[in-house]
C-alpha cells in the first residue's frame, strides 16, 4: 500500500504547491526556520538545544523518491534552454542530435537508469553520481568550492567580542550535534498549514505513526518533511585527498575542537568523557589561552596544503604519514570541526567577503566538513566543504547557532573564566616536516596566493524595492532578480550567456539539487525589449513582458523543485554511459552541450535571520559568482569575477536594471538612456 501511495504522490502530490518547497544552493529553507515552533523549550538543560516530540529522522524512512523525469521532457526543457544561447543554425544542428539521442542510445540508457534506480529504492538515482563528480574532481576546493555564509552580528555589541562569541559559537555548535545525535533535533519540515502541522497535538499524534508512512501523515496536513541524510556528515567529518578520487571520513569518536590561529593548530576536548559538554567557562578559558599564545606562525604551515590541487595534496599528504604524523593528523581529520581565529579585523562587507571565503591559506583547514572563522572584531562566518552536502544541513546549523548564541548565551563579556590548567588541557598539534614537505607547502603557497590574487569581489544594494512590491503586482522576486542578471550582462556584453540557479530537491529521499535555467527566451525577450528597444514599447508591452517571464520563471521553478528539470537527468544518463565505457554519445560532444554547462552566470539565493551575506566564486574563469538576496524592500547582490570580467560595471548595470525594472512595474515610462 505504502508503495501504491508513494508511486502515485510522486506524480501529484507535488503538483499542490511546489513553488513553497523550492529552495537554492544554500537551501532557502529559512522560510522553516523563521515559522519553526520548537516542541519544547530547552529549559535548565543546557545539553541540548531544545527536545523535539517527534524524532529528528522520523520521516526519512517515507519520504518519496526524487522521480527519473521521462526522457521526452527532458529533451524538450533541454532544447527549450538551448533556444536563447543558439542561433537559427546553430539550434537546428542541436536539435537533431538531441532527437536522435532520445529516439536511438539514449533512450537505451534511460531504461537502464530506470531499472537501475527501482533496484536502489534505499537512495535517489542522481545521489551516487553527484557524489562521485564532486569527489573525483581534482581542483583545489578553494574558490572551486567551498562557499560561505556570514553570520550576522550579535545585536548586543559586548558579545560580539571575539573570545566571548568563540564561545558561545564552540558550546552552541556542540549542542546542536548533541541534540541531533540523540534524535532531538526537530526535524526539517516545510508547513504549509502551520496551524495544523506545526502544533504539538499534531507532533504528539505524528510521534506515533511508523516511519514507514509517516511522510503520508505530515502531507495530509499539508507539511512536507525534507531529506536529513546529510545531517550525520556536519560533525567530525573531513573530506580526505586521494589520488583521482577523494574519500570521506566520519568518526563520531572525537570529543575534541580543532583550533587554528596564525596557522598554528590546536586541539582540546569539548565534550567530556560522559559525552556532556565541556562547561563554558572552561571552554573560555581554553580559548584566552589560545588567543595569549605567543608561539609565533609557522615559516611552514600545514593547512594551505588543503588548498592544492587534490592529486598533489594526495601524494603530500601520503609523505606526511610516512613522516611520522598519522597521530596528529587523525585528529584534525576527527575533530568535532573546525574553530579559525583570524587576527585580522574586518573593514567592510568586501573585505568579510574576501576573508570568509579564502583568507590567508594558512589559518584555515579547508577539507573539514565546515569551519567557523571569526575575526578579531568578532564577524564570524562558516565556510564549509561541498561534497557532502548541498547547504541545507549547513543553513539550519547556521540558523540555530545564531538563534541559540544569540537568545541564550552560555557566556558573556563579564563571565570569567574556569580557574583550569589550560596548559595541560590545550594541545598544540607540531609536524615532522622532512625539505620534501617544506618544499610542497611553500609552493601551495604560492598557487594560493596566484589564484586568490585574481579574484575579484562587489557588492551592491538596491533600495527603491524589494519583495512587497513584487508580490503585489503577482510577480515573482526571484524572476525578477534574475532578469535584472539577464539585463545587466546584455547591457556589459551584448549576448544572452548559459546560467545556473541551484534548487535543492531535498523533498525527496537522498536529493541533492536540481538546475533552474534561468536565461530563457523570455528573459531573452524583455531583456531586449527594456537595453535594446526600449523606445519601441509602451509601459503595458513591458509589464506584459515582466508578466510572462515571470510566470515561465516559476513554472521552471516548479518543475526544478519537482526533479522535473533536466540537468540533472542528462548528467546521470552520461555517467551511466562513461561507466559502462561506451563512447560518449554525440549530445555530449555538441559544443552546445559544452557551452550551456559553461555556465558563466552562476547564481544563488539566500535569505535568513541569521546571514549577513554568503558568497563564492566564478565557477567558470570567464563567469560571474552571483550571490543574492530579495528582501522585503530592498534587493543585495554579492558578486565575484576573475580579471576577463568586470564584476564594478556588471553589478552597475544589474542597478541600472532594476531601476528601470521597477520604474515599468509602478506604470512609468522609460527615460531614454
Amino acid at each position: 500500500m505504502a508503495l501504491f501511495l508513494s508511486n502515485n504522490i510522486n506524480s501529484a502530490v507535488w503538483k499542490l504547491k511546489p513553488s513553497a518547497l523550492r529552495t537554492t544552493a544554500a537551501a532557502r529553507f529559512v522560510r522553516t526556520e523563521n515559522q519553526r515552533k520548537y516542541s519544547s523549550k530547552a529549559g535548565e538543560d543546557s545539553e541540548y538545544l531544545h527536545k523535539s516530540i517527534v524524532p529528528t529522522m522520523h520521516y526519512q524512512k517515507s519520504l518519496p523518491r526524487l522521480p527519473v523525469p521521462k526522457l521526452e521532457d527532458t529533451i524538450r526543457r533541454y532544447l527549450a534552454a538551448q533556444r536563447p544561447l543558439l542561433n537559427d543554425e546553430r539550434y537546428s544542428k542541436t536539435e537533431k542530435l538531441a532527437h536522435d539521442f532520445q529516439n536511438g542510445i539514449g533512450k537505451q540508457l534511460h531504461e537502464e537508469l530506470v531499472v537501475q534506480d527501482k533496484n536502489n529504492k534505499h537512495t535517489s538515482y542522481i545521489s551516487a553520481p553527484w557524489f562521485d563528480m564532486y569527489l573525483s574532481a581534482r581542483e583545489s576546493v578553494v574558490l572551486n568550492f567551498n562557499p560561505f555564509m556570514s553570520f550576522n552580528p550579535d545585536s548586543k555589541p559586548e558579545y560580539n567580542d571575539q573570545l566571548v562569541r568563540a564561545t558561545n559559537m564552540v558550546c552552541s555548535a556542540v549542542r546542536f550535534m548533541k541534540t541531533l545525535r540523540a534524535g532531538l533535533l526537530e526535524p526539517e519540515v516545510f508547513h504549509l498549514n502551520p496551524a495544523k502541522s506545526n502544533t504539538d497535538s499534531f507532533k504528539k499524534f505524528i510521534r506515533w505513526v511508523p516511519s514507514s508512512i509517516s511522510w503520508f501523515g505530515a502531507y495530509m496536513v499539508n507539511a512536507y518533511p525534507l531529506d536529513m541524510s546529510q545531517y550525520f556528515r556536519l560533525f567530525n567529518s573531513t573530506r580526505i585527498p586521494k589520488p583521482k578520487r577523494d574519500e570521506l571520513f566520519t568518526d563520531n569518536k572525537g570529543r575534541h575542537l580543532l583550533v587554528m590561529r596564525r596557522g598554528n593548530m590546536y586541539v582540546f576536548d569539548a565534550v567530556d568523557r560522559d559525552g556532556n559538554l565541556v562547561k563554558p567557562a572552561e571552554i573560555l578559558s581554553h580559548l584566552k589561552y589560545i588567543l595569549a599564545d605567543s608561539t609565533p606562525a609557522p615559516a611552514f604551515p600545514l593547512g594551505v596544503l588543503t588548498s592544492e590541487n587534490r592529486d598533489v595534496w594526495a601524494g603530500l599528504r601520503e609523505k606526511l604519514l610516512e613522516a611520522g604524523n598519522r597521530e596528529a593528523l587523525g585528529l584534525v581529520d576527527n575533530a568535532l570541526f573546525c574553530l579559525c581565529l583570524d587576527e585580522e579585523e574586518m573593514r567592510d562587507h568586501i573585505h568579510i567577503s574576501h576573508n570568509m571565503l579564502y583568507g590567508d591559506g594558512c589559518n584555515r583547514w579547508y577539507d573539514k566538513s565546515f569551519s567557523i572563522i571569526l575575526a578579531k572584531d568578532g564577524q564570524a562566518a562558516v565556510n564549509f566543504e561541498h561534497s557532502w552536502g548541498d547547504g541545507v544541513a549547513v543553513l539550519r546549523f547556521q540558523n540555530e547557532v545564531f538563534k541559540d548564541t544569540t537568545e541564550k548565551p552560555l557566556v558573556g563579556p563579564g563571565t570569567q573564566p574556569a580557574a583550569v590548567d589550560s596548559a595541560s588541557a590545550v594541545r598544540r598539534l607540531e609536524f615532522k616536516l622532512n625539505a620534501e614537505l617544506q618544499h610542497g607547502i611553500t609552493k601551495a603557497q604560492e598557487n594560493f596566493r596566484a589564484a586568490v590574487s585574481r579574484l575579484t569581489i562587489d557588492a551592491m544594494e538596491f533600495k527603491q524595492g524589494g519583495k512587497e512590491q513584487l508580490k503585489k503586482k503577482k510577480l515573482s522576486p526571484d524572476a525578477i532578480a534574475q532578469l535584472a542578471f539577464q539585463m545587466g550582462f546584455l547591457r556589459q556584453y551584448g549576448q544572452t550567456v548559459a546560467t545556473y540557479e541551484s534548487c535543492s530537491t531535498a523533498a525527496f529521499k537522498h536529493g541533492r539539487t536540481e538546475t533552474i535555467r534561468p536565461a530563457s527566451i523570455h528573459t531573452q525577450r524583455c531583456a531586449q525589449a527594456f537595453v535594446q528597444q526600449p523606445d519601441q514599447h509602451s509601459v503595458e508591452q513591458l509589464q506584459g513582458l515582466l508578466d510572462a517571464t515571470s510566470k515561465y520563471h516559476g513554472q521552471l521553478t516548479r518543475e526544478a523543485a519537482m526533479g522535473q528539470g533536466f540537468d540533472r537527468h542528462l548528467f546521470a544518463l552520461r555517467y551511466l554511459a562513461s561507466s559502462k565505457g561506451m563512447t560518449l554519445p554525440s549530445l555530449y560532444q555538441d559544443p552546445a552541450y559544452a557551452a550551456i554547462n559553461h555556465n558563466i552566470l552562476s547564481t544563488s539565493t539566500l535569505t535568513s535571520p541569521a546571514v549577513s551575506l554568503g558568497g563564492f566564486a566564478p565557477v567558470v574563469p570567464d563567469g560571474f559568482g552571483v550571490g543574492y538576496g530579495v528582501h522585503d524592500d530592498w534587493i543585495g547582490c554579492n558578486v565575484s569575477s576573475y580579471p576577463t570580467r568586470d564584476v564594478h560595471e556588471f553589478l552597475r548595470y544589474v542597478h541600472k536594471s532594476l531601476e528601470d525594472i521597477f520604474t515599468v512595474i509602478e506604470g512609468k515610462p522609460l527615460k531614454s538612456s
